[in-house]
């Protein structure tokens, strides 16, 4: 597995990357935006560890510009930032982060995060399962999401998040039950994390939107009209 590090900070990116190459990853390493965004276009990591704040282009931009290609639409993002407010997670997970590390963080809740995502990007998929919902339709061995026939391009944590709603539909999911099937996370988290996907996703799904439900005080459900 191939990580790409944006980080400014050389040192920090080359401990990373130190760690990160003893769990027996690949790492490769750009210390700005730009070069950060060209080397996710030639180089197709399996994830990236996105810097907030870069010099010549800060991370969100970067990851709004990984969104909006094709090449870099679906590889999963990391932002790491060393701010902790609550805006700034929501400007990340708006503009497609996968998940979210404020400095200083440990190397164990690192390699925790990094091994979640990659656990949902490359788990088994079943074959020949296709999920529909009115007009939505999820082909899991394919890994495409249709709308109306057309289709829709999703970060592999939107997917994940919309597969789980899809296959236990009708069934109210808690924020909590999310954090864990989608995120892996085997502690309490930040349940906005998931009310911001799902925003994300309902944007993304067109009037398929309404189809996610909102449980007041509980959390989500996908039902079909």
């Amino acid at each position: 597995m191939k990580i790409l590090i944006i980080e400014d900070e050389r040192d920090l990116a080359e401990l990373l990357a130190f760690n990160l190459g003893k769990e027996g990853f690949q790492t490769i390493i750009a210390l700005d935006g730009r070069s950060g965004l060209d080397m996710a276009r030639s180089e197709r990591p399996d994830i990236i560890l996105l810097d907030l704040m870069l010099p010549e282009m800060g991370g969100i931009d970067v990851c709004k510009l990984l969104r909006k290609q094709e090449n870099t639409a679906g590889i999963p993002v990391i932002m790491v930032t060393a701010k902790g407010e609550e805006i700034d997670k929501v400007v990340g997970f708006e503009v497609g982060a996968d998940d979210y590390l404020v400095k200083p963080f440990s190397t164990r809740e690192l390699l925790l995060r990094v091994k979640a995502i990659l656990r949902r990007s490359s788990a088994e998929k079943p074959a020949g399962k296709v999920i529909t919902a009115g007009p939505l339709a999820i082909d899991t061995a394919c890994h495409t999401v249709t709308v109306h026939g057309e289709d829709l391009l999703l970060t592999t944590t939107e997917f994940k998040l919309l597969l789980i709603l899809a296959e236990r539909q009708g069934r109210m999911q808690s924020r909590e039950q999310l954090l864990r099937d989608v995120w892996g996370y085997s502690h309490t988290a930040d349940t906005r994390t998931v009310d911001t996907h799902i925003t994300r996703l309902r944007n993304k799904l067109g009037d398929c939107g309404e189809l996610i439900r909102t449980v007041r005080g509980f959390g989500y459900k996908l039902e079909a009209s």
